[in-house]
């Protein structure tokens, strides 16, 4: 098989000199195999050229429109030197095939056409603008303004480091706090707390003895803890400071050692609201109502607003006893005068339950709406409470319809919670629900109450249900519980009737 190479009409006669032979070529063709043995024969010791280098590929872009293609009228008729043919392979592959043939119009208006032709565009993305940042302190700041106190450790963290650390581990420190009220605790009973005090000045900070004082109120030693806050009055870094007098004023108030009848009026009008609520605190642990009492009302009389927290642990140690429900009644029609307040549950939760005591039903359901409608969720204790207010009510479809909603809202019950389901299921005499609830108190881990066993023995007892009446007295028995004569009488009745 013969490769040919460039061919044309138009291109004159080739004359090659081989070895001293002239060989004559019409019409410019060339055998294959000739060149291959002339190449061979030539230079025997070159390595064969690698195929696309003997025969390159054509040109990617195809050649400007605006140049001739047509081949030069001067050709040289001497034969072309073999190093070209080795070393341009492509230049004389070119020079072989040039074509003789002018391009038409036509053509080149259709190739022209071709690169005229818009190439396809991506769809752009939108473009998103970003929020510039917001500007930093640091940045904004003048330079020639100092550095402020909050950034200095950060900015001198090499050299303050290793103090700034100690100082931290102390002053807010529970651990290294609650040592020192145990290091005042174990020195002599004539020495003074300065003794130990002393060692620790240069490492405390304000606020950082109200802790110590509460722990030396609660090894009950009020007289080291009235010792250090005298010596903190005399530390010009430590003192004037609210918490540490506060944490002083109602570890006295507690203990009875803060006596002050006669000038209690001038005291509470220097003092802060942070110390006169620590005052009525100390007053309320130690019992001691009226005192406290007193201080709620010269903050009436002064227009002085204090934490309704105060009024609610009033309210609940007053009505423990029947004596503090007058006491309790009137602070309660207090608070109820106050436009905006803000209670915990827990204080919710004992304000229901001495208004329960007292009959004032309407102000349980008053607190309890309240309470949801400032955005939060009955916890299962104040669920427990309003039930129970409306079982003591008798309004028991609206306490039943608050078990559902109570346990739509999906609140664990717990045993009070059971206690008091039961009690209302068998006012209304609904056993099977309450057999519901006693099975679900047992398998939640709870052990029933001697109260819960009464009444589901009443309910069986209701429905003449003797077997079931006997079960249950059996487990009270095996539970330790001893029935009462009301009981045991209502049980041999049913024997007796069912016997004859």
């Amino acid at each position: 098989m013969e490769c040919l190479v460039a061919a044309s009409s138009h291109v004159r006669p080739t004359t090659l000199d081989i070895h001293g032979h002239k060989l004559r070529l019409s019409h410019g063709l060339i055998p294959f195999r000739l060149l291959v043995q002339f190449r061979l024969s030539a230079s025997p010791s070159r390595r064969k050229l690698h195929g696309t280098l003997r025969y390159p590929r054509r040109a990617k872009l195809p050649p400007d429109p605006g140049t001739s293609r047509l081949p030069s009228d001067t050709v040289d008729d001497g034969a072309q030197p073999l190093d070209d043919v080795r070393d341009g392979d492509v230049k004389h592959t070119a020079e072989l095939s040039v074509d003789d043939a002018e391009w038409s119009p036509e053509e080149l208006e259709a190739i022209s056409a071709l690169f005229e032709r818009p190439m396809p565009q991506k769809a752009s993305k939108p473009v998103k603008d970003r929020p510039l940042p917001l500007p930093s302190p640091y940045e904004i700041r003048p330079s020639r303004v100092p550095t402020p106190k909050r950034h200095v450790r950060s900015a001198s963290r090499s050299v303050l480091a290793p103090r700034s650390a100690f100082v931290d581990r102390v002053h807010k420190n529970p651990e290294a706090l609650i040592g020192i009220a145990r290091e005042i605790a174990a020195l002599p009973a004539d020495s003074d707390a300065c003794e130990v005090l002393d060692r620790w000045t240069r490492f405390l900070r304000k606020g950082s003895l109200s802790m110590t004082i509460r722990e030396l109120g609660h090894m009950g030693l009020p007289k080291r803890a009235l010792q250090t806050l005298c010596w903190a009055q005399k530390q010009p870094s430590l003192f004037p400071d609210d918490r540490t007098l506060a944490s002083t004023v109602e570890l006295l108030a507690r203990c009875g050692q803060l006596r002050m009848e006669s000038e209690m009026g001038k005291y509470l009008n220097f003092a802060s609201r942070t110390v006169i609520e620590a005052m009525a605190r100390g007053f309320l642990r130690a019992g001691r109502l009226h005192r406290a009492r007193k201080i709620l009302l010269f903050a009436k009389d002064n227009k002085r607003t204090l934490d309704p927290s105060i009024y609610a642990k009033l309210i609940a140690e007053a009505g423990k006893t029947p004596d503090g429900y007058r006491l309790a009644s009137a602070v309660l029609d207090e608070l109820g005068e106050r436009d905006d307040f803000h209670l915990e549950p827990q204080d919710c939760t004992a304000i229901m339950k001495v208004c329960i005591k007292l009959g004032r039903f309407e102000a349980v359901e008053n607190l309890f709406s309240w309470y949801k409608q400032s955005g939060r969720n009955p916890t299962v204790v104040m669920y427990t409470t309003v039930i129970h207010s409306r079982y003591c009510e008798k309004k028991h479809r609206e306490a039943l319809a608050l078990v559902w909603e109570m346990e739509s809202s999906g609140c664990l019950l717990d045993l009070p919670a059971y206690r008091v389901i039961i009690r209302l299921l068998v006012v209304m005499n609904d056993l099977a629900r309450a057999a519901r609830y006693f099975s679900k108190l047992k398998d939640a881990g709870f052990s029933p109450t001697y109260d819960i066993y009464r009444d589901m023995i009443k309910v069986y007892a209701a429905s003449r249900r003797l077997a079931k009446c006997r079960q249950v007295r059996k487990e009270a028995e095996m539970a330790g519980l001893r029935l009462d004569e009301r009981i045991l009488s209502l049980l041999s009745e049913m024997e007796s009737d069912a016997s004859a």
